[in-house]
């Protein structure tokens, strides 16, 4: 967390970048995906309702909100290596387990319980990935291969939703729901697995200078400092408010989204298979997707981020009316409802960027950047969570289409909070008081 370089061992005989750095993002993605997304449909599938679907991956997703805190202790640990490859190897097994446990009749509990596990373990590989990443890279090889990164881990969705949840549609009416989700999640714990044993081959083995006397309580005491300044900005609580607002509709939509589809048409929803499902969010979503950021990045860059920030709210937003669109007209041609959605993940990818860029450009500026940056997106995985956990019970108390009204009058706040928070990178961010 500490924004103190830290020198280095590389290894002596370090692979190709292209040899490790796109199995080490597709190996963040992949249990990332596994909680976030592909948990939930297995769910819906199992018959759990929407509000305990939504209640608990949300409450899952709290690792990633406050990684943060612990990620300066792990940067004690000599070897970065051994933390991925433990990380990956742990992760693997737990989703193993969990493919076990889908079989006994108290699964819910244990599914929890080992999702958890999942978390935490995904969490804590993405600070020692990331950090391995930036130690074994100069900088002219990071920025050459941050597009492979991205590409990766969006590869994890791809695969996640694209493949394993249109297989386990295609096994669901031949071998049953559980034994479907088994081998679906067999897959994904024997691919990250996998992924861990190969790592412990491919992957540098870039070491951390030993840790000195006292360099737990040094971390103590420089994990205080950079939350004191980071409160300590002018305009923070302000500029808060604002990045957890920003994922309200988004946390509601990619939460109840999927639901809505698989639900009957009876009680509202499209009626939607496991395998159409995974066809329309995992292949044409996921393109729409990494089509959007890409397009939101240069629009932003080009007209700068102040006068671009309404303009992302907008988009990140307006497409869920899509949903009102959906839930009201009830389509079953699956090209039309593919578009719709492909519409509604595009604008959500041009205006993710927003957020980041915000965080970035103007929350992380000044001393410890780096570890203020991980704070802001600590925060924006937050706002992620608090409407997500909220969002299956809002959900079944106002049935679907006002649900969805609802989740676009829920952009309303953040875009008036867009006109009182600075937003002009060029002004050094928020300014310490």
């Amino acid at each position: 967390m500490p924004d103190v370089p830290i020198a280095a061992v590389p290894a002596a005989s370090a692979r190709h970048p292209l040899a490790w750095v796109p199995t080490l993002y597709l190996a963040q993605g992949l249990p990332f995906y596994a909680v976030a997304l592909v948990a939930g449909l297995m769910f819906k599938s199992m018959g759990v309702p929407n509000e305990q679907i939504a209640r608990w991956t949300g409450v899952l997703g709290l690792a990633w909100v406050f990684k943060a805190l612990w990620s300066p202790f792990l940067e004690l640990a000599r070897s970065r290596k051994r933390q991925v490859v433990f990380f990956q190897l742990l992760g693997g097994a737990a989703l193993g387990a969990l493919a076990l446990v889908l079989q006994l009749p108290g699964w819910f509990g244990i599914t929890i319980a080992l999702l958890a596990v999942v978390s935490l373990a995904s969490a804590s590989h993405d600070i020692a990935a990331d950090g391995l990443y930036i130690a074994s890279l100069t900088a002219r090889q990071q920025a050459a291969y941050a597009g492979w990164q991205g590409a990766f881990f969006n590869a994890a969705k791809f695969l996640s939703l694209g493949g394993l949840v249109i297989l386990a549609g295609y096994l669901e009416a031949r071998i049953g729901t559980s034994t479907a989700w088994t081998v679906v999640f067999c897959l994904l714990g024997a691919s990250l697995a996998g992924l861990g044993l190969y790592h412990s081959w491919a992957l540098p083995g870039t070491l951390s200078p030993a840790p000195q006397a006292g360099s737990t309580r040094a971390v103590v005491r420089t994990l205080i400092d950079v939350i004191r300044a980071f409160f300590a900005k002018d305009g923070i609580w302000m500029a808060i408010l604002f990045i957890v607002l920003f994922r309200a509709a988004e946390g509601q939509i990619q939460t109840i989204g999927p639901l809505f589809l698989r639900d009957a048409r009876a009680v509202g929803g499209l009626g939607l298979s496991t395998a159409e499902v995974g066809a329309v969010y995992g292949t044409a979503g996921t393109v729409a997707f990494l089509v959007g950021s890409i397009a939101g990045g240069y629009f932003t860059a080009w007209i700068g981020l102040k006068r671009a920030m309404p303009f992302l709210i907008l988009a990140m937003n307006l497409p869920n009316f899509v949903f009102y669109y959906l839930s009201t007209a009830q389509p079953d041609a699956l090209p039309v409802i593919a578009v719709a959605l492909g519409a509604e993940m595009l604008g959500y990818g041009f205006g993710f960027v927003g957020v980041i860029l915000f965080i970035m450009q103007v929350v992380a500026s000044g001393k410890y950047q780096t570890a203020h940056y991980a704070l802001g997106t600590g925060f924006m995985q937050l706002g992620f969570v608090l409407f997500k956990v909220i969002s299956g019970d809002v959900q079944q108390a106002l049935g679907y289409r006002s649900f969805f009204l609802w989740v676009l009058a829920c952009a309303l706040p953040v875009l008036v909070l867009s006109c009182f928070i600075r937003l002009d990178s060029t002004e050094k961010g928020l300014s310490a008081s």
